[in-house]
């Protein structure tokens, strides 16, 4: 075969593997993990599957069942491993007991489902990479590496730290896991309200940075927002019976379906009210407001359902002036009295000034500055900029724009900020 031809082969077969790689290797990570009790290594042995896959595809040509062959090869690499380990302990009885036990899930799996445990399996494994034990910065790193199957590069690039930090925030999460002995199971009834908070947390954590980038040059990064959406879906196949996980998945959603139209022609931000309607996704919309029912239906809205049902009252809304902003207001009472916190009052100032006028949400914003609990925080200059314009005090708004313009480390943010505050100077001379 020419050259030419074979690393053509080559880089068609690295497309095709790393489709079935991102998504299949959380399943195939999983699996491991429930037979060797050991993530890192689990890990490790599928990325060995991965390379065979790589040296050997080409030329052989990709399987029928992509994934049930790399499920099979780390399976054999995982039995492989625990024969040597039994035999270094001399203890040929369990040797003899735990490749009987195994062989059965080791066996192949040509065209065959790939595991009756695989929702088990991925269970276990998006618990233990959230496991309250862990940093957020290592349960957020460790979680896109083992099921979003992004590599060390990707993270690094999408949270604008080095590859460097985010290698050391994996190695030292497996480390810890190990440590504490966290067992690779589903957490007991008594635990999961609890433990499921910290995998919501960490989904949520990815899907906002990736929604409005804390850093850098991009308003978006469209990647982060797809695997949590993706996270959450697969959360909600596996939990339906949780109503604050179709909560997330419906914010999600909604929120998912302005994406098109947060962005200007040069990459800009585009604000809620400047947005056009007609660019937001439709099938998103459906699916969040389906989600969404779903949640309701389960029980009493809790904080991701509640912040859902405030994007539903925008997505239903097809005109800036047709949203029912005394709606968005109530809702964010409920959240308010349901999840406190300074941005939650932060938000709930900027509805409340649509819903009853500026004044009223800049004197909740005042009791903030009072406070001096968001002190660094671009958002509250920016919301008290926003109202003052619109008690035409535009000299005091532009002062506010500069100062977001100033704290806020998005290089986007900044331009529309400082073009807001130049507009404030523009105006204040009428």
């Amino acid at each position: 075969m020419p050259p030419e031809r074979t690393g053509d082969s080559k880089q068609a077969t690295a497309r095709v593997l790393d489709g079935v790689w991102r998504i299949e290797s959380a399943r195939i990570i999983g699996a491991l993990a429930r037979m060797l009790r050991n993530v890192g290594l689990a890990e490790e042995l599928a990325q060995d599957a991965l390379v065979s896959a790589l040296e050997r595809w080409p030329e052989a040509g990709i399987p029928d069942n992509p994934a049930a062959w790399l499920m099979t090869v780390a399976r054999n690499r995982a039995l492989d491993h625990l024969r040597h380990a039994a035999l270094q302990r001399n203890k040929e009885a369990e040797l003899t007991y735990e490749i009987e036990t195994l062989l059965q899930d080791a066996a192949p799996v040509p065209d065959a489902a790939l595991d009756d445990d695989i929702g088990d399996d991925l269970l276990r494994l998006i618990f233990i990479s959230c496991h309250p034990v862990l940093s957020t910065e290592a349960r957020v790193a460790l979680t896109l590496r083992l099921l979003g199957g992004l590599s060390t590069d990707e993270i690094a690039h999408a949270f604008l730290v080095s590859e460097a930090t985010v290698a050391q925030r994996i190695v030292r999460a497996k480390r810890s896991l190990a440590e504490a002995r966290v067992p690779f199971e589903v957490p007991r009834a008594d635990q999961l309200v609890a433990r499921l908070a910290s995998v919501l947390q960490v989904i949520y954590l990815i899907y906002n940075e990736g929604y409005s980038a804390s850093a850098g040059g991009d308003w978006m990064r469209p990647k982060l927002c797809e695997e949590a959406l993706r996270l959450g879906r697969i959360l909600a196949g596996l939990l339906p019976g949780e109503p604050e996980v179709h909560g997330l998945v419906a914010l999600m959603e909604i929120q998912s379906s302005r994406a098109r139209a947060r962005l200007g022609a040069q990459g800009e931000p585009v604000l809620l009210l400047d947005q056009d309607r007609s660019r937001w996704d439709q099938l998103l919309i459906r699916r969040g407001l389906a989600a969404l029912e779903r949640a309701g239906r389960l029980g009493e809205y809790g904080p991701y359902a509640l912040q859902a049902a405030i994007a539903a009252c925008h997505a239903r809304a097809l005109t800036p002036e047709q949203t029912d902003w005394q709606r968005i207001a109530a809702l964010y009472d409920a959240l308010a009295q349901l999840m406190p916190s300074p941005v939650v009052e932060l938000n709930r100032a900027v509805v409340l000034g649509m819903a009853y006028g500026p004044a009223v949400g800049l004197e909740l914003v005042d009791v903030l500055i009072a406070s001096d609990a968001l002190r660094n925080y671009h958002l509250l200059p920016s919301v008290r900029g926003d109202l003052l314009a619109r008690l035409g005090r535009m000299d005091e708004a532009r002062a506010e724009f500069e100062q977001a313009a100033a704290l806020t480390n998005n290089l986007r943010e900044r331009a529309l900020l400082l073009a807001r505050a130049q507009g404030c100077g523009a105006d204040a001379g009428r």
